[in-house]
């Protein structure tokens, strides 16, 4: 869990998450739910993001905004 969390700073951040010992699994749980990724194995999920959103800005934060929908509901 959790590997790709540091290159994802920026769309935690985006989203208004802090990342706690507490809420690291519900955020990854998010994450690999987004990213319809039904495993709990990092490389995929990470492999999954850069296939689906990578490094544009825009997709990034469309990203972080369904983020944070999916953890405030």
């Amino acid at each position: 869990m959790s590997c790709y969390f540091r290159q994802l700073k920026d769309v935690f951040d985006a989203a208004g998450i802090v990342l706690t010992k507490e809420n690291r699994q519900a955020v990854d749980a998010a994450v690999h739910e987004l990213l319809g990724v039904a495993e709990k194995h990092c490389p995929t999920a990470w492999r999954a993001f850069k296939e689906r959103v990578g490094t544009d800005e825009k997709a990034r934060a469309a990203f972080a905004a369904k983020l944070a929908r999916k953890l405030n509901a």
